[in-house]
């Protein structure tokens, strides 16, 4: 049998295991889940990852130099989730859902932003083999998401009074406000009614969409092989409902991650522009660990500067406690 064909089939068979593990694991009580338990499953996922990528760089065809193309599109697509999910703590903290309804919520935004990114990705890829001069224009569309990210909260990202969609079911059905109902649709008097969970769901769905637009240009410019894309994609949204109740419970020590994946977007798309002279971008394609190396060291740097300027900001809060 082909080993690419293998690959994919083992790839579909453990996102398959994964994914149902990940969602029973946080079954029971997900809304009690210490931050603990939370870290550990997500380093469990993490680990499958990047075993993947191990198994890539034994067997894949050309391995050596796909390999690192896919580490490096996990640890992007990964720190571009993570920053998801402080705008999905936002939007759940703004409407008011209820903890025990949030994995359910999560376990839904996950599904619509795989279902996002493969349709993206599928489409990115149809329209840069078509016309390669796309790749320009992605370039300058991660410029762009850079300087926003760099410059803009996750607080002044969430405005559901904005969202086209959810002004308009706002409109259309008349809202059951009730924060208990697990139910997206609810009948009062023969009339039907949206719920609370089913505008969260817009919302979440409305952000999915957003974060696909960002982050398919930012792995279309580490690589276009359809596999490594696809893969390192999925692997970067499994385990996500772990991480989001981790995340929870320690969102200091990423004070400074979106600085660092802003910019990350801003090398990529850089080097999707400098691609324009064509000896930059074979050098690139030929030291695929240049990548790797970049997005990994500040990936670093920005969660060390979030631990060490947090206990500064402590040992100052701390001094003033003793003056007062």
């Amino acid at each position: 049998m082909n080993i690419e064909l293998l690959f994919w089939i083992s790839f579909i068979v453990v996102f398959i295991i994964v994914f149902f593990i990940d969602i029973m694991v946080n079954a029971r009580n997900a809304h009690t889940i210490d931050v603990k338990t939370s870290l550990l499953w997500t380093g469990i996922w993490i680990a499958t990852a990047l075993v993947y990528g191990l198994a890539i760089y034994l067997w894949y065809p050309d391995g050596h130099a796909k390999a690192p193309l896919y580490i490096a599109g996990f640890l992007t697509e990964k720190s571009l989730s993570v920053d998801n999910l402080f705008v999905f703590i936002m939007i759940f903290t703004i409407m008011g859902v209820n903890p025990k309804h949030q994995p359910k919520i999560m376990k839904i935004g996950i599904l619509l932003s795989i279902l996002f990114r493969l349709v993206f990705i599928l489409f990115g890829i149809a329209l840069i083999e078509r016309f390669h001069w796309i790749l320009y224009v992605f370039g300058v569309l991660l410029l762009w998401t850079a300087y926003k990210m760099a410059f803009t909260d996750h607080d002044e990202e969430v405005h559901p009074e904005k969202n086209v969609l959810f002004r308009m079911a706002s409109k259309i059905f008349p809202v059951d406000h009730d924060k208990e109902t697990s139910k997206l649709f609810t009948k009062k008097n023969g009339i039907l009614h949206v719920t609370s969970l089913f505008l969260v769901i817009i919302l979440i769905g409305s952000t999915d969409v957003m974060f696909a637009i960002d982050s398919i240009p930012a792995i279309m410019g580490i690589t276009r092989d359809p596999f490594i894309v696809i893969t390192s994609n999925v692997f970067s949204l499994l385990g996500l409902v772990s991480l989001f109740f981790a995340i929870k419970g320690i969102m200091v020590f990423f004070r400074y991650l979106k600085h660092g994946v802003s910019f990350i977007l801003f090398f990529i798309g850089v080097k999707m522009l400098a691609g324009i002279y064509h000896p930059i971008e074979v050098w690139f394609k030929d030291n695929s660990w240049v990548s790797l190396a970049v997005i990994g060291a500040t990936l670093a740097v920005s969660i060390i500067c979030s631990v060490i300027f947090k206990e500064k900001d402590e040992t100052k809060d701390e001094n003033a406690m003793k003056r007062d």
